[in-house]
């Protein structure tokens, strides 16, 4: 299977929270896109890694994505070191996307800075062809995302780019939604988190609003890459005016 696009994440709801607007919108389109997840997110103060793995897969179905997959990396601990460069590296090589979003440079949570920078060096590294690496037993070929998008997540930064993703908003709150252990549930006798205190998800809500505004649509996903992208003619910047 060749995927258009590949999230990879720290953790599962990384991706519904950042940039499940952008998976739909593509899926739709017919442009495959997968989930690759670094960690079960075992440290998580709610759920367990049992939980978290029903709801990434149920989040999975809704999103309409291909393919999620966890490397089972060590929540809070795992390193940007070679083993896990890669275990990355196997999963770009074995799907090939086009497209890589990734984990936010910069964070409040150290696995997402971590995370950001580990999976741009393996996107880098899977397209030097005297890296070995193996897939079932076969040799694999050098493959490199044609770009890596690092999402926006807790911290607010200037973007490169936005995606307009309104007509699709309302499906990827359900998929956030999927995780019911991690947000607000009045009825819920675990500890209260950063994430499950009441009005998270109407942050949510109102981040993806303040991108869209800046673009001049609806709902927006926000993304920073490091190398600046080109278009082919300025004309590719105009949007279809707002109904």
């Amino acid at each position: 299977m060749k995927l258009f696009i590949l999230a990879i994440a720290a953790h599962p709801d990384d991706v519904e929270l950042s940039c499940a607007g952008t998976l739909i919108k593509h899926g739709l389109r017919g442009q495959e896109t997968g989930i690759l997840d670094l960690t079960q997110g075992e440290l998580g103060t709610r759920g367990t890694a049992e939980s978290r793995l029903q709801e990434a897969t149920d989040a999975a179905r809704i999103m309409g994505v291909k393919m999620r997959a966890n490397l089972g990396m060590a929540d809070g601990f795992f390193e940007n070191n070679q083993e896990n460069q890669l275990s990355i590296v196997r999963y770009i090589r074995q799907y090939r996307p086009e497209i890589v979003i990734a984990n936010a440079l910069d964070d409040r949570h150290p696995d997402h800075r971590r995370g950001g920078r580990l999976i741009a060096d393996a996107c880098f590294l899977a397209g030097l062809r005297k890296i070995e690496t193996e897939w079932e037993g076969q040799k694999q070929e050098a493959w490199r995302p044609k770009r890596v998008f690092h999402m926006l997540q807790d911290r607010m930064s200037m973007p490169t780019l936005i995606v307009d993703v309104s007509q699709v908003h309302a499906k990827k709150m359900e998929a956030i939604k999927a995780y019911t252990s991690q947000f607000h549930d009045p009825k819920s006798g675990e500890p209260e988190t950063y994430i499950s205190k009441y009005g998270f998800l109407e942050n949510i809500i109102n981040r993806d609003s303040i991108m869209g505004k800046m673009i001049g649509c609806a709902y927006g996903e926000a993304y920073i890459c490091e190398n600046v992208p080109g278009i082919d003619g300025l004309d590719k910047l105009i949007l279809p005016e707002m109904p």
